[in-house]
C-alpha cells in the first residue's frame, strides 16, 4: 500500500492596515482604499483555494507579515495555523517557510501569494500533481515573477540557490529561477500564466474577476 503523501499549501499575505500594504496602489485608491483591496484579494484567494482542492487533503498555513497572530484570527478565523513570516528578504521568508514545512514532515509544499485573483483551486491541485513528476512546480506571473512555487522536500537541499540568488521585483524573476534551477539539476514544471495586481494598470485584472467591481478608494 502506498504511504499517504502530506501536503502543505503556505499562503503569503499581509494584515491590511492602512499605509503599509499595496503601497503602490495608494496613488489611485487611497491609503485605506489599497488596504481594503488587500483585504478582499485574501479573502478572494483563501475561499477560492483555503479549504482543499480536489482529490487532495491539504494542510493550510498563512504567513503573514505586519498585525499579529489574534488581529489574524480575528480577520480570517480559527480554520488556518498562522505565522509570522519574520524578518529578511522575500527569498529568505520564503526559504524559511518551505524549511519548516519539511521539519513537520511534509513530502510536497506549495506557497502562494494572494494578489492572483486568477488563482483557482484546480491550479493549486496541479501544482501538487506536477511534485509527483518534478522537484519543482511554478505559476508564472504575467509580469515575469511567479505567483506560485511548489517543491518536494527531497529536492529543498538542492535548491537554497533559488531563494538566494534572484533578483527579487524585477521582470527576470522567474526566468532567472528556471536557469539557476536547471543548473541545480532540479526538474521543473510550469503551471498556466496569471496575471497579479499589483499597480494601477493591474486594477482591470481584479475587476475582471469580480464582474466589473472597482475598488473603493
Amino acid at each position: 500500500m502506498n504511504r499517504t503523501v502530506n501536503r502543505q499549501l503556505i499562503v503569503f499575505t499581509r494584515f491590511p492596515e492602512a499605509g503599509t500594504t499595496k503601497t503602490r496602489l495608494i496613488p489611485v485608491l487611497g491609503a485605506r482604499g489599497a488596504a481594503r483591496l488587500q483585504r478582499k484579494m485574501t479573502e478572494h484567494v483563501l475561499k477560492r483555494v483555503g479549504g482543499g482542492c480536489g482529490r487532495f487533503t491539504l494542510g493550510v498555513e498563512i504567513r503573514f507579515d505586519g498585525g499579529d497572530e489574534k488581529q489574524m484570527q480575528a480577520w480570517l478565523g480559527n480554520t488556518y495555523r498562522y505565522r509570522p513570516q519574520g524578518d529578511g528578504s522575500l527569498g529568505r521568508r520564503m526559504a524559511a517557510a518551505f524549511e519548516d514545512a519539511f521539519q513537520k514532515r511534509a513530502d510536497q509544499a506549495v506557497l502562494i501569494g494572494t494578489d492572483i485573483p486568477g488563482l483557482a483551486a484546480a491550479t493549486v491541485e496541479d501544482a501538487f500533481a506536477g511534485l509527483d513528476r518534478a522537484d519543482a512546480v511554478f505559476g508564472p506571473a504575467a509580469d515575469g515573477g511567479y505567483y506560485l512555487i511548489g517543491m518536494r522536500r527531497g529536492a529543498f537541499a538542492a535548491a537554497q540557490k533559488l531563494f538566494a540568488d534572484i533578483r527579487w521585483g524585477t521582470d527576470r524573476v522567474l526566468a532567472d529561477t528556471l536557469q539557476i534551477a536547471a543548473a541545480s539539476g532540479l526538474r521543473t514544471r510550469l503551471l498556466e500564466e496569471l496575471a497579479d495586481v499589483d499597480s494601477p494598470g493591474d486594477l482591470p485584472v481584479w475587476e475582471q474577476e469580480n464582474a466589473g467591481q472597482t475598488p473603493e478608494p
